[in-house]
């Protein structure tokens, strides 16, 4: 009873921790009269004791951390909530819808999943926009699923080059080449989709319900920004719990009769007026139904830009790398002022790890921050070491000069790149490449026409405008002066 009376005068947040102890109360004396006897001090002492007993049970529990995700994420949408959601978004979409390539009717429903398939992997990482010409590009090339299965890495990664994120290129010729191997008809379901390369729940959402008409969901980042505000979910939209429960949420709104079309107008909804930083509430078909907007309007302290959380990024590791555009000289040295009969070495990349499989010019990574003697020394070990080019034994250096630098950013690096021209006469000419026993690194020469229509990285592109720039502005150079010719470093 005393337990309970002392509880009582005191009113508990649930979502505060507290720590209680029974040596921060005192408790009132128990009126009596008279003396008392033996037993009776055993019973008040006991009856204490028990009552402290009851409250340092409580303490536990009232120490708990609050369920923040099963708390934060409302319930799942109503009956009534999910037609008014559907009608207004397929209405909407009917109406604003963009007109994409990819969307364009299909009769043949394999020629379709294909034409999704490859559109949902440009469009990863990159803007509609850009994924536009590249997709146009790509039809024109590869209009089918088989036509793909016959091409090679190289031509992929050439006509994939400025998207980034190669890999994704990679995953899609290889899993033409297994589709089309196994000799079966195109998947259809996610489950099916989701055993080639490259191809995850989204990827499979998307094929398989805009192609197929599988009642299946598709969450992305567009849809994950609609529903976190539809719902004012504050819960880390990262978290595994609530991604799952954003899959949830989308599998019950989907609708069974046109899932496709649900699918892209929830996706276009959240790209082009549920923006992150501008939404354009008033003409959003689903305000109604926004509990963001909603709390917005109660509380001026609330936006609904609040939704999603925002997730603090991950730090980008910091690298350094030094580029060294070879130009190889040929016979005819000088042509109206210039250099002619040159070629430029490419080297190809792993096929492994970041951008795999791909040209670029000779390139070396540094340990941090390097000057030009490092830089130097860096490179001529490279070339020695793979090429056999050495200026005492194998070649003449006519030009060598730093370039300049820039920082190209990845997902998850800032590589800062020094950007070197070396101009060098071979003693043999280039047929000397093809001599080196322990050449292991693909390699090709090819003359300034062949680079300049090559599909090569942004950033190799980058070092060679560099490079373009560097001669055109140092005229003299491109003349090799004499005092230049002999210059070995």
């Amino acid at each position: 009873m005393l337990a309970t009376l002392l509880m009582g005068t005191f009113h508990f947040n649930p979502t505060t921790t507290l720590f209680l102890s029974h040596n921060n109360f005192k408790f009132p004396p128990v009126p009596f009269s008279g003396k008392l006897s033996p037993s009776d001090h055993r019973r008040r002492r006991m009856s204490r004791r028990k009552a402290a007993g009851e409250r340092s049970r409580k303490v536990p529990e009232l120490r708990k951390p609050p369920e923040t995700v099963a708390e934060d994420i409302e319930d799942l949408f109503g009956d009534a909530e999910i037609k008014r959601i559907r009608d207004s978004l397929l209405g909407w979409y009917a109406l604003n819808r963009r007109e994409l390539p990819w969307r364009e009717p299909e009769e043949d429903k394999e020629k379709r999943a294909y034409r999704v398939w490859v559109s949902e992997v440009m469009l990863q990482q990159t803007r509609v926009q850009t994924v536009v010409q590249y997709f146009d590009r790509w039809m024109n090339k590869w209009p089918t699923i088989r036509h793909l299965a016959d091409a090679s890495l190289e031509e992929v990664n050439e006509m994939w080059a400025g998207l980034g994120y190669y890999r994704r290129a990679r995953f899609l010729l290889e899993g033409a080449k297994m589709i089309v191997a196994e000799g079966c008809p195109f998947p259809k379901t996610v489950s099916s989709l989701q055993q080639y390369p490259g191809i995850g729940k989204y990827t499979a959402g998307a094929v398989a319900s805009i192609a197929f008409k599988e009642v299946v969901p598709v969450v992305d980042g567009n849809v994950v920004r609609v529903i976190s505000r539809l719902k004012a979910i504050s819960a880390n939209p990262k978290d595994s719990a609530t991604v799952k429960r954003f899959w949830e949420l989308a599998t019950q709104l989907v609708d069974p009769l046109n899932p496709g079309d649900f699918n892209q107008a929830l996706m276009e909804l959240g790209a082009t007026v549920c923006t992150p930083s501008s939404p354009s509430c008033c003409s959003c078909p689903v305000s109604d139904q926004c509990s963001a907007l909603s709390v917005s309007r109660h509380d001026s302290s609330v936006s609904v830009t609040d939704y999603p959380v925002k997730v603090v990024k991950v730090k980008q590791r910091h690298d350094f790398s030094a580029a060294c555009v070879v130009e190889i000289l040929g016979e005819k040295e000088i042509c109206d002022g210039h250099l002619a009969d040159s070629k430029f070495l490419l080297v190809k990349r792993p096929d492994e790890g970041l951008l795999a499989g791909l040209w670029e010019f000779p390139s070396v990574l540094l340990n941090g921050e390097a000057d030009l003697v490092d830089r130097k020394e860096a490179i001529d070990q490279f070339l020695n070491e793979h090429f056999g080019i050495n200026p005492s034994k194998t070649c003449k250096i006519v030009f060598r000069e730093h370039v300049g630098e820039f920082v190209h950013v990845f997902s998850h690096i800032r590589l800062k790149i020094y950007v070197e021209l070396l101009t060098l006469r071979l003693k043999g000419g280039i047929d000397l490449f093809r001599k080196q026993e322990k050449e292991s690194l693909p390699w090709k020469c090819v003359d300034s026409k062949v680079l300049s229509s090559l599909g090569l990285t942004s950033s190799v592109k980058k070092v060679y405008t560099m490079v373009e720039k560097f001669k055109q502005q140092k005229p003299s150079n491109n003349s090799v002066p004499a005092k230049k010719r002999n210059r070995i470093s």
